[in-house]
């Protein structure tokens, strides 16, 4: 851990404030989502190109890979209320701009291209802006519980905001869609506004110079994983798992047509298993909290998500509700999986360096969606498309089991908590706030 001796935070001794927060925040999802919806939706009937989609998923991906590591140096030397204003706010912008060109009637798929980036990349800085914000407005025993509320919650966009947002394009012209996305983020906006975020003092390198470049902000960060075997291994398994279920997801169609003969009814039924397993497995985190050891909760959660999968892969084609059925199970595991990991980390990383060390997991995971893409579409043109949920369930199973017999990952728990938590109040940056 640092050397520098740091005093305690102040205990959060009010939920309000964060969920006050995290009510704006969820709204915005939710523009987001049917925005997000209704423009996959005009790019595909205005190019009806497979290549144009893939385009659209990669400006989604490319700034988690390219931009995070120096978001997340920025995230922790910034003020983050003001990180997540600013990104909103720029999002917001940008929306703006694409809906006066749907309105003139000059829009082009890449003016769309490059709203998607420029949304990605402000997401880049607000996703660890706000998960590092978290731990500071969030007492400890409940940061699981929160991990999973916020599973559930993007479960939800997932539901509501396709079916939403074919509605919306049914009575509304593509700039009224688009228009409420940016209510939505000034709703996000004035819930910031009004609340107070905590924010860590500088530590470790910083300490040791005025204005540390984000290269030293960067070793500082790598330095610390270097001596957290753990840590690191659940970062390089978030990476893996992303390998391997992303293009999964992807093959969903495919898995479909060829391998069960359905049409776009029996999609529309894996699709819903998977968003309702996700909602279902958040919620039953955020009440339920997990064993104990939050560790051990997410390393079982994440094998039986692995069955979840080998079930899809090994279902006969004659066993179509056997496969929804085990999309549900597996997405229900997942939110249980990521949260409960998500929940330590955010407990043992020190919290004037979880926009680092988060963005670093950002882009390793973000780096291996193409990655896996690149792998599963030959493979499943040449053995079959459940050939890939076979292995990929299989191996993620096996990732699990076998961590919870790694002490380094089984025991993360036992690692001792924030050494650098002290927080000044964003409206008073000269005012320390601490408890012994």
């Amino acid at each position: 851990m640092n050397e520098t001796k740091q005093a305690q935070s102040s205990v959060p001794t009010s939920m309000r404030p964060f969920f006050t927060v995290w009510t704006g925040q969820a709204f915005s999802l939710l523009g987001s989502e049917l925005v997000q919806f209704a423009l996959v939706w005009w790019i595909t009937t205005t190019t009806g190109s497979a290549t144009a989609l893939a385009l659209a998923s990669m400006m989604a991906v490319l700034p988690r890979v390219f931009v995070s590591p120096v978001a997340g140096a920025l995230v922790d030397r910034w003020n983050r209320r003001t990180v997540m204003m600013l990104a909103d706010g720029l999002s917001a912008l940008a929306v703006i701009v694409l809906a006066t060109l749907f309105a003139l009637d000059a829009t082009q798929v890449w003016h769309v291209y490059a709203l998607m980036l420029i949304r990605a990349a402000c997401g880049a800085f607000h996703w660890p802006a706000m998960q590092a914000s978290t731990t500071l407005m969030v007492p400890e025993e409940h940061l699981a519980r929160v991990a999973g509320l916020n599973q559930a919650l993007q479960g939800m966009g997932t539901i509501v905001g396709p079916p939403l947002g074919a509605l919306l394009l049914a009575i509304l012209p593509m700039q009224g869609i688009l228009f409420v996305d940016v209510a939505t983020a000034l709703l996000a906006i004035g819930t910031l506004v009004c609340i107070h975020v905590p924010q860590p003092l500088r530590s470790g390198a910083a300490t040791k110079a005025s204005h540390p470049s984000l290269l030293v902000d960067l070793r500082e960060a790598l330095r610390f994983l270097r001596r957290r075997a753990g840590i690191l291994m659940v970062i390089a398994i978030g990476a893996l798992v992303n390998f391997l279920i992303f293009p999964a997801l992807s093959l969903q169609p495919l898995l479909v047509t060829d391998h069960f003969g359905g049409d776009v009814q029996q999609l529309a039924w894996l699709q819903s298993a998977f968003g309702v397993g996700m909602v279902t497995g958040g919620i039953t985190l955020s009440v339920w909290g997990g064993f104990r050891r939050r560790s051990v909760t997410g390393l079982l959660a994440l094998a039986l998500s692995g069955v979840g999968f080998v079930l899809i892969g090994i279902a006969p084609p004659s066993a179509f509700p056997m496969a929804v059925g085990a999309m549900f199970f597996a997405w229900f595991m997942n939110p249980i999986a990521n949260g409960s990991l998500f929940a330590v980390l955010q407990t043992i990383v020190p919290a004037d360096m979880q926009g680092r060390v988060f963005t670093l997991l950002q882009a390793a995971s973000g780096a291996m969606i193409p990655l896996g893409l690149g792998f599963a579409g030959p493979l499943a043109d040449v053995l079959g498309v459940q050939i890939w949920f076979l292995l990929a369930g299989s191996a993620t199973a096996l990732m699990g089991v076998v961590a919870l017999f790694v002490p380094a990952i089984a025991r993360l728990d036992d690692m001792p908590g924030h050494e650098s938590t002290d927080c000044v109040r964003l409206d008073d940056p000269g005012a320390v706030s601490a408890s012994a």
